[in-house]
């Protein structure tokens, strides 16, 4: 009877357990927020450390173009965090969309 119970939940016709991706896309997401945060924490360091920097004379800064690239120094690996999160938020999603197709599909096969 268990064994009865058992083949009911699982279906022999997917590559995947579903528990298991479920794990996954939580992992993700907590990782992403876990960058997130890392990257923030980052930029904060780097704008106060420039901020020390040029207060105390430590910083010289020649014209425009040393202007714009201190701006891209503090501003670029912000960028790469950015997008290291939204892949991964994406990844999330991804796999929780295919588990829904795959659903939806055991179900329109269950009708016919």
């Amino acid at each position: 009877m268990t064994e009865n119970k058992q083949n009911s939940h699982s279906f022999a016709g997917t590559y995947f357990d579903r528990d298991t991706v479920l794990r996954l896309s939580r992992f993700l997401r907590i990782a992403s927020w876990i960058v997130a945060g890392a990257y923030v924490y980052q930029f904060v360091l780097n704008i106060v450390v420039f901020t020390l920097q040029w207060s105390r004379g430590f910083l010289y800064i020649g014209g425009p173009t040393d202007v714009l690239q201190q701006i891209y120094w503090q501003v670029q690996p912000t960028l790469a965090g950015l997008i290291f999160f939204a892949s991964l938020q994406a990844i999330s999603q991804g796999l929780l969309i295919l588990l829904d197709i795959e659903d939806n599909t055991r179900r329109a096969a269950r009708t016919k």
